[in-house]
C-alpha cells in the first residue's frame, strides 16, 4: 500500500502571475528579467525588487538548481519536505521536494523542476534530485 499523497492546494493566478501559471500548465518554469537593471527575480511579480522598474519581462528558466536549504514537515498527516532551490539562472525559490526518500535530501544537491498537479488548479512546479 503506497503512502496517502499530499493535496497542493490550487494556487490562485492574479494579472501578476497568470502568464506564469500558464506556463506551468505546459510544463515551463518562468522567471522574470529586469530590462532596467539586467537582474533576475523570483517570485512572479510586476515590479523589480532591485530597481523597483515595471520594464520587467518573463524569461524561461531551465529548470535545474541545487538544495539551498529544506526541512521535513514530519507532524503533518501527510509528512513533505520543503526547501529553497538556488536555480542556474542565480535566483533561488522556495519549493517542495518530491519524489525520493527524506533521508536521501542533501543541501547542495542537484534537483530539476517537475510539475505536480494542484487540487483543481494548474500544476504547481517542484523539485526533484536530477
Amino acid at each position: 500500500m503506497s503512502p496517502p499523497e499530499r493535496k497542493i492546494p490550487a494556487p490562485k493566478p492574479n494579472p501578476e502571475t497568470t502568464a506564469y501559471w500558464e506556463a506551468a500548465a505546459q510544463g515551463k518554469l518562468l522567471i522574470k528579467h529586469c530590462r532596467n537593471c539586467d537582474r533576475l527575480h523570483f517570485y512572479p511579480r510586476t515590479l523589480c525588487p532591485f530597481c523597483f522598474s515595471d520594464r520587467t519581462e518573463w524569461q524561461e528558466a531551465k529548470g535545474r538548481g541545487t538544495i539551498y536549504t529544506y526541512t521535513v514537515m514530519r507532524r503533518e498527516k501527510v509528512p513533505y519536505a520543503i526547501g529553497y532551490v538556488t536555480l542556474d539562472e542565480g535566483v533561488t525559490m522556495m519549493t517542495n521536494i518530491v519524489d525520493c526518500p527524506f533521508d536521501a535530501i542533501k543541501v547542495g544537491q542537484a534537483v530539476k523542476v517537475v510539475f505536480k498537479p494542484s487540487d483543481g488548479g494548474p500544476p504547481v512546479p517542484m523539485c526533484t534530485p536530477a
